[in-house]
């Protein structure tokens, strides 16, 4: 922890390091808590892009506790409403290239059946199916009078390729996907789509297809994750990611013509995103280095790289440039910094700050940052982690702590802003994110090493990070819990079942608990993915279905002897609510005291800012009253 250096460097000679630390404890205990509904007061708000004069940017944002779209004065100002749903979120897409026409995305509370609307003048029009048919915009046309979308109105397992042209808005089908691939893009003349096959969770095959002749040519040799990026704008080459010549992406360029690829670019981390600006005056590249986004763009004449104002210390995590490219919204943030939007202008270097979406309320001095840390698990394997240290956290104010687990599998705890962490964090617990074996961002061996042993290897880095806080002199070793979602709430149980010593509590959000179930009923549209995520946990028609079955923390509730919390919503796709029921009925049985908070409006994580602030805060009261110890009155049970 940094000193004072109020005082001066002679005074500070005769400081006793004993009345250094009385000194720092004294500043850190005046750390100011912050309730939850401040904390969910953060807003979150992200930029659409640029009207077609530059003059505005369309923005989605929370403020109104559900998500809505804006507008806001590309100089900056105040945000404007464009919607008011008090009900179904609303997400922006972007303006129509050349007129004030908005496109915008809703589902049915969290249901993900997306559908694509129109708002103009005359109000608010759906351009795709409403009912039971899934829509995802691709793009506008280079000449922007038509936009690209996908779409299972034919087939619900299967999205086929779609174009509709703004005049009359007339959908024309331009690929029938009946392979289960899925799209990566497409040239300019539409002759050439780029299409990916899942083969495991981390390989994919790679396609070009020729729409006029139907002649798809893979490109890849090898077993490898290749992911298509962008077309050149001339159309003559697909550029794309592999990692088919080491652990980690690079950059590649295929030359359709001579049927050849070539490196285009490599660095230490995985190169995660490559695409070119409007015109291809710029090309932008992002790279995933150790959780944290990194952005690189250059010009393409020149080659010569595009310096970004630097913004506080923050990172730009995204760059939306404007059609005639002289403008870029950037998406700016860092781990004790939530992330605000800012118009920057490329030839005069001015930028403008959009949002300010932290709570005035709170003091950014009050927030923490992330830091990276790294520890050996039982085998020796070394874990990246993400820690975040309690303020008021010392020697003699030891506080307990929270092993955070991703979602996925596959995911990956990042270096980003989360108010539920800071909150959590805020409040004098100590929140360790642990990337397990099997995350994503540090190589394909890394990724590759739960495949089929999940709740075994990956559950023992997750207690190997508990060991890891309770090495550390400011954490209480016997105060420690473990809360994921998704996965990480699978995590969460396959912890309180197998391992049933180790952590002292758990909160489950929307976490799987039968994988059986769960994986013969995800949703229709993940059908090419289906079989990927088979060949990584197991198929549950075959006999793999004995060894799913055993991992399913819902079949061994018996040895769950800690109190577990359980989060879920009602409109969940991919973990159904009966997962949640019953994993809380059964662990019931066994006197543990167990708290289920269920949202009929929510699906598959919290959207709704009145839902976010019950159901962190209920996670925070349990752990008070569970780990913390805070007015604990015995072991009662409740719902």
């Amino acid at each position: 922890m940094k000193k004072l250096i109020l005082l001066s460097l002679g005074f500070l000679l005769f400081i006793s390091c004993k009345e250094e630390k009385k000194e720092e404890t004294a500043q850190v205990e005046e750390i100011q808590q912050y309730s939850i509904e401040q904390f969910m007061n953060n807003e979150n708000a992200f930029a659409n892009g640029y009207a077609p004069d530059k003059s505005k940017v369309l923005m989605t944002s929370n403020r109104s506790g559900i998500y809505n779209m804006y507008t806001v004065p590309a100089s900056g100002g105040e945000l404007s409403p464009i919607t008011k749903s008090d009900s179904a979120s609303v997400f922006g897409i972007s303006y129509f290239p050349n007129d004030d026409r908005i496109l915008f995305r809703m589902d049915g509370n969290g249901d993900e059946i997306y559908k694509i609307y129109m708002k103009d003048s005359s109000g608010i029009k759906a351009l795709t199916p409403t009912q039971k048919v899934r829509a995802l915009f691709r793009g506008w046309s280079k000449d922007g009078k038509s936009f690209f979308y996908g779409s299972n109105e034919r087939d619900s397992k299967f999205m086929d390729h779609y174009e509709m042209d703004i005049e009359s808005f007339t959908p024309k089908m331009i690929y029938k996907n009946e392979d289960g691939m899925d799209f990566g893009g497409m040239t300019e003349d539409r002759k050439y789509i780029a299409l990916s096959k899942s083969i495991n969770t981390n390989d994919s095959d790679l396609y070009l297809l020729n729409t006029e002749t139907g002649k798809k040519t893979k490109i890849n040799d090898t077993l490898s994750g290749n992911s298509p990026q962008d077309f050149s704008p001339d159309g003559k080459s697909l550029y794309y990611t592999t990692d088919a010549d080491g652990e980690y992406s690079t950059l590649m360029k295929y030359n359709i013509a001579e049927g050849t690829s070539e490196k285009v670019a490599e660095r230490n981390w995985d190169i995660t995103g490559f695409y070119f600006t409007h015109n291809g005056t710029y090309q932008i590249m992002f790279i995933n280095a150790d959780a944290k986004t990194e952005m690189e763009v250059k010009e393409v004449a020149t080659g010569n790289v595009v310096d970004f104002p630097e913004i506080e210390g923050q990172s730009i995590n995204s760059a939306n440039f404007s059609r005639d490219e002289t403008m870029a919204l950037l998406s700016v943030g860092g781990s004790n910094t939530p992330t605000n939007s800012y118009s920057y202008n490329l030839n005069s270097k001015e930028k403008v700050k959009l949002t300010d979406v932290l709570n005035k309320e709170i003091n950014p001095d009050d927030l923490v940052s992330a830091e990276v840390v790294r520890y050996k698990s039982f085998d020796g394997l070394e874990i990246p982690a993400i820690y975040y240290q309690p303020k008021q956290a010392s020697v003699d104010n030891k506080v307990p702590a929270l092993v955070w687990v991703h979602g996925g599998p596959g995911g990956q705890s990042r270096q980003g802003f989360n108010s539920t962490i800071q909150y959590l964090v805020n409040h004098g617990y100590a929140v360790l994110a642990v990337n397990n074996r099997g995350s994503s961002g540090y190589g394909k061996s890394f990724y590759k090493m739960d495949d089929q042993n999940h709740g075994d290897k990956d559950l023992k880095d997750c207690i190997a990070g508990k060991d890891w806080l309770a090495e550390q002199e400011v954490i209480d070793g016997e105060k420690i819990g473990i809360i994921g979602g998704s996965y990480g709430g699978f995590m969460t149980m396959a912890a309180l079942t197998y391992a049933p010593d180790q952590f002292d509590v758990g909160v489950n959000l929307f976490g799987v608990t039968n994988w059986l179930r769960t994986l013969k009923s995800i949703p229709p549209w993940w059908e090419s993915f289906k079989e990927a995520l088979y060949t990584e946990m197991g198929d549950p028609n075959t006999a793999d279905s004995v060894r799913l079955r055993e991992i399913s923390p819902l079949f061994h509730t018996d040895k769950v002897t800690k109190p577990l919390m359980v989060l879920q919503g009602s409109q969940d796709p991919r973990v159904l609510q009966v997962e949640s029921d019953e994993i809380v009925e059964g662990v019931k049985k066994n006197g543990v005291p167990v708290e289920y908070v269920l949202f009929e409006d929510e699906g598959h994580g919290f959207v709704k800012k009145e839902n976010q602030i019950e159901a962190y805060g209920k996670i925070k009261d349990f752990l008070d009253k569970y780990l913390k110890g805070v007015g604990q009155q015995g072991m009662d049970t409740g719902m």
